[in-house]
């Protein structure tokens, strides 16, 4: 386990416009799908996040688009943390096309919060600790 995760997304004939080309408000997924695969590797699911009475919405979002991606292209989804969490847990993301060139780079930032309150909470401490392996 380590502060980065790769997935592999194929890109369906739904996810493109009218010219074939990724449509741009995709990318958002592809960011989730990345973070839910990032977190499953560390031993956590979002759905035991929720059990446990903790959200974790996006609050900021920052996608720069490099080069278009197309209908069934693979791409590769690399999620790494960006630091430890508090209140807060940051991502950075480069997706890749399979010649290995850089498609976009991403930015998320979440927030942990108390779904009985709907206030901001600190990160777990069963995350903090499988975290503290990583070395920053």
């Amino acid at each position: 386990m380590g502060r980065s995760h790769i997935i592999n997304v194929r890109i369906r004939y739904a996810e493109t416009d009218q010219m074939g080309v990724v449509y741009h408000g995709n990318y958002a997924q592809f960011l989730e799908m990345g973070r839910v695969e990032w977190l499953r590797n560390l031993g956590v699911s979002y759905k035991s996040m929720e059990e446990t009475g903790v959200m974790l919405p996006v609050v900021s979002l920052q996608i720069f688009y490099k080069k278009s991606a197309t209908y069934d292209q693979v791409l590769e989804v690399k999620t790494t943390l960006a630091k430890m969490p508090s209140v807060r847990i940051a991502f950075d993301y480069e997706i890749t096309d399979e010649q290995g060139e850089i498609v976009a780079t991403a930015h998320t930032v979440l927030a942990f919060i108390n779904m009985k309150t709907g206030r901001p909470m600190k990160c777990p401490d069963y995350i903090l600790d499988t975290l503290e392996t990583i070395v920053f």
